[in-house]
């Protein structure tokens, strides 16, 4: 089975009715597994903290959202 983030990654290209499929740099996909996964993670954190202490914690918020505005820039440049 192929990897979905390495498929949504790869570049594909037509000329002249041919489609060529460029693969993603394994180093890229490395690092989006692992700003997926610390998202993953922070959110965890954060349930856990609202649940356990009843307060929101903005520096949590934070990086939750830093690190999902940098996964969809690489998306988003990866494409481009």
């Amino acid at each position: 089975m192929i990897d979905p983030i390495r498929r949504a990654l790869a570049r594909k290209r037509v000329n002249r009715g041919r489609v060529t499929v460029e693969e993603p740099n394994p180093k890229l996909v490395l690092v989006v597994k692992f700003g997926l996964c610390m998202t993953v993670c922070f959110s965890g954190l954060e349930l856990v903290h609202i649940l356990l202490l009843g307060s929101w914690n903005s520096e949590i918020f934070a990086a939750i959202s830093g690190l999902t505005g940098t996964i969809s820039g690489i998306f988003v440049g990866q494409k481009a």
